[in-house]
C-alpha cells in the first residue's frame, strides 16, 4: 500500500479502482477518518460505491497506518487540511469528492474553504462547523492519563454505537482500532477542534454538500447540523435514527447509498442498480 510523504509523517493511504470498464473517465472520492478510527472504517461503503467511482482512503496521522507524530510536534487544522490534499495529489486526483467523518468533517469543510475549486462536492458526516458546540470531550485527558487508550475507547464505545447497532465483532474490531491511536496526537487535535469556528468563512463553501447526522449523538447536537446546513448555500441533511456518534460504521451501507443518491443527483447521472442494497 502506498505512503506519502507530508510534512513531518508520512501517511499510508489506498486506491480502490474497480469502477466498470465503459465508464471512461471515473470520479475519484477521499475519504477523511475521525478521531480514533481509520481508513478501514469505511470497509463496508466500497461495495455500494465501487463499480462507479474510484475510492481513495488514507489513515490520518496518529492513526492506523500512518506515522504517529512526536509529542508536541507541529499541528495545526490547516495542516491537516493540507495532508488530504497531499494524498489527492500523489493520487493525481486534481478534482474529487471529499467525504469526511467527525473531526474529519470539520477538517473537510476547511480543505473546501481553502481550496474550493479542487473539491466537487462535499459530504460531513457527525461533524460541526463551531467546535464551542461540540460536547462531552473535557474529560478525555483525564481518562487517557488514569486508563490509557484501551480505558479511553471503552469509554467512547457506548457513545458512538447503541447496544445492538453492530455486531460484537465490528465492536471489538472498533475499540481495538481506537485505541491503537495516538494519545498524544488525539489530545492535542480534539483541542484544536474545540476550538476552531470556521462560520465567517463558510459562505466560500459553493460546491453542493452533503450533510449525514445521528439523531442521538452525545458530542454534537443536530440543530448543530441545522445550523451549519443554513449558513451554506446548496447543503441537504440527513438525520438517521438511532444513531450515535459511530454513525459511518454503524450505518455504513445507508450512508453510502445516501451519498450514491447525492452524487448521481447533483452530477445529473442516471442511477446504477446497486447489487444486493435495499434502502433503509
Amino acid at each position: 500500500m502506498p505512503t506519502q510523504s507530508v510534512t513531518g509523517s508520512n501517511l499510508h493511504y489506498d486506491v480502490v479502482d474497480l469502477t466498470l470498464p465503459w465508464i471512461a473517465q471515473p470520479e475519484t472520492i477521499l475519504f477523511h477518518h475521525g478521531l480514533g478510527a481509520s481508513s478501514r472504517t469505511w470497509a463496508q461503503w466500497v461495495p455500494v460505491l465501487a463499480d462507479r467511482y474510484r475510492l481513495i482512503r488514507f489513515d490520518m496521522r496518529g492513526h492506523g497506518r500512518s506515522a504517529h507524530p512526536e509529542p508536541g510536534a507541529a499541528l495545526s487544522l490547516d495542516m491537516l487540511a493540507d495532508d488530504l490534499f497531499a494524498v489527492a495529489d500523489a493520487d493525481g486526483a486534481q478534482r474529487f469528492h471529499l467525504v469526511g467523518e467527525s473531526i474529519g468533517g470539520t477538517i473537510a469543510l476547511l480543505a473546501a474553504i481553502r481550496r474550493g475549486e479542487r473539491i466537487q462536492t462535499l459530504t460531513v458526516s457527525n461533524g460541526a462547523h463551531l467546535g464551542g458546540s461540540i460536547q462531552s470531550t473535557q474529560d478525555w485527558q483525564e481518562i487517557i492519563a488514569s486508563r490509557g487508550m484501551p480505558g479511553w475507547s471503552a469509554h467512547m464505545m457506548p457513545r458512538r454505537f447503541f447496544e445492538g447497532a453492530i455486531s460484537q465483532e465490528m465492536w471489538s474490531w472498533y475499540e481495538r482500532e481506537q485505541a491503537a491511536a495516538n494519545a498524544d496526537f488525539v489530545l492535542r487535535a480534539v483541542r484544536l477542534l474545540v476550538g476552531a469556528d470556521l462560520s465567517p468563512d463558510l459562505g466560500r463553501v459553493r460546491m453542493p454538500v452533503l450533510l449525514l447526522h445521528g439523531d442521538s449523538s452525545p458530542f454534537i447536537a443536530p440543530a448543530v447540523l441545522a445550523e451549519l446546513k443554513s449558513k451554506l448555500p446548496d447543503a441537504r441533511l440527513q438525520l438517521f435514527a438511532h444513531a450515535r456518534h459511530g454513525l459511518p460504521f454503524s450505518h455504513a451501507k445507508q450512508c453510502a447509498r445516501t451519498l450514491r443518491r447525492f452524487l448521481e443527483d447533483v452530477g445529473k447521472v442516471p442511477p446504477y442498480p446497486i447489487t444486493g442494497a435495499r434502502d433503509p
